[in-house]
């Protein structure tokens, strides 16, 4: 196990249980800032409901019942005290693989953004991004975490996983710093990852043959952050590689020239007690741990080879690094980013910026040996998990290749796999997100 990737010591006390009595006004900004959340959710989430089709059908429709995966909670979270950030249990969601991928693993975790104080944290806890009370006790599996070929000709009949996340750390943070001013909030997203990752050792994963590590979001970053970690839960002739979709979130000034990002991932790390999980090598080269949350400042120490899905107009990032309500006090960004067809031409002028400035970050990683890229230029923000995105006759392509073929040339290394888009509006394929009836 690398130097920079610790695991946690076991949890075996009790955990006292106290009833966190609120004043009023502290119930009144936690409320408010679970509805913030909500609203979020509903404008903001990268899971809109399917509108593609495939071959003429619905891709829902298409899919059998037997797709609906149940959830799992972890058998050993209790006794390692591996809870989720009200004190649940985590979990998964596992589909065993068959023929030819019965030995190849597939691990997905989900996203859902980070919590950076304790009024955000505790209204985290009452959604499924912060307990598992709250999630869906069955899931269906699209996109790469699809059975059928048709949908997903490389990674088909592969055993696939999709970790549950149910913290707000990307799986990193640690305990030292919960349980203060009397809240209940269990910060131990590391702790989570290590017992998941024993616990799918146990079941079959440590026969696999091949491993494929991916994320979407929050859990893009995660797989950057424990990728050479998970390398070495296998043997060296095991195929490992990770993917991060929509993982690679820049350390840039929004609109305003403040630095939103980056005091706000300050804030997540010293909160969470995140340091120990990060990349040494990056903690002692920046001096500042939260730095090395950002995945420009860790990815050249990455030994495994990495695979980057990433939009370079990223409607998460524009409404949320790039152009944030805060120093947009008057609303003249509102409509572009719900759809970036309302921008007008100087917004566009800077969001081209913004994609000139990725592609300047990326360029020292392209040569990598063994590293691929898919970076498009839609409105978007997670690409691998839905059918009409990942591989179907009305995906986004690059060289008339969709996001699936890149991935499948990458992994199986049949051809150079850097595909890099022109700017937008230039890609015809693109699928672009429309916010705008989210946003009421």
């Amino acid at each position: 196990m690398p130097a920079n990737q610790h695991r946690l010591p076991r949890f075996t006390a009790d955990v006292p249980w106290q009833r966190w009595r609120q004043l009023s006004q502290r119930e009144l900004t936690i409320a408010a800032t679970a509805a913030a959340i909500v609203f979020f959710l509903l404008v903001f989430s990268p899971f809109p409901k399917p509108s593609r089709t495939f071959g003429g059908t619905n891709v829902i429709a298409s899919e059998a019942a037997s797709d609906w995966v149940p959830f799992t909670p972890s058998s050993n979270a209790q006794q390692n005290s591996a809870f989720c950030l009200d004190g649940s249990l985590p979990g998964y969601h596992l589909k065993r693989g068959f023929g030819s991928g019965s030995n190849s693993w597939l691990i997905y975790i989900e996203g859902g953004g980070w919590c950076n104080n304790i009024p955000s944290c505790s209204a985290r806890k009452e959604t499924r991004y912060g307990s598992s009370t709250y999630m869906d006790k069955r899931d269906q599996f699209f996109g790469i975490l699809s059975r059928h070929q048709v949908q997903n000709p490389d990674f088909f009949n592969w055993n696939k996983v999709k970790v549950r996340y149910c913290e707000g750390s990307s799986f990193t943070s640690r305990p030292d710093t919960e349980f203060q001013n009397g809240t209940e909030l269990f910060f131990r997203g590391q702790l989570i990852w290590d017992t998941l990752m024993d616990e799918l050792l146990t079941i079959g994963m440590s026969e696999s043959r091949q491993a494929l590590l991916i994320g979407c979001s929050a859990g893009g970053l995660a797989a950057l952050i424990h990728c050479d970690d998970f390398r070495d839960l296998f043997p060296k002739d095991t195929d490992v590689k990770c993917l991060a979709d929509a993982g690679f979130f820049p350390n840039e000034k929004d609109i305003a020239g403040n630095h939103t990002i980056e005091s706000y991932y300050h804030d997540v790390v010293h909160l969470q007690g995140i340091t120990k999980s990060l990349n040494h090598d990056c903690v002692a080269r920046s001096g500042e741990p939260s730095k090395c949350f950002f995945p420009q400042e860790f990815i050249g120490n990455i030994k495994t080879p990495v695979f980057l899905v990433q939009p370079a107009y990223d409607f998460w990032q524009i409404a949320n690094i790039f152009a944030p309500k805060s120093s947009d006090p008057h609303g003249s960004w509102r409509k572009c980013k719900l759809n970036i067809f309302n921008c007008n031409s100087k917004q566009l002028d800077v969001l081209h910026g913004y994609r000139n400035s990725l592609l300047r970050t990326l360029n020292g990683f392209q040569k990598k040996p063994k590293w691929g890229m898919f970076i498009n230029s839609c409105f978007i923000h997670c690409q691998t998990w839905a059918a009409g995105r990942w591989h179907s006759p009305t995906s986004p392509r690059i060289n008339n290749k969709t996001i699936a073929e890149t991935v499948g040339d990458w992994y199986f290394e049949r051809e150079a796999a850097i595909r890099v888009d022109c700017p937008f509006p230039c890609n015809p394929t693109c699928v672009n997100q429309d916010l705008t009836d989210s946003d009421g």
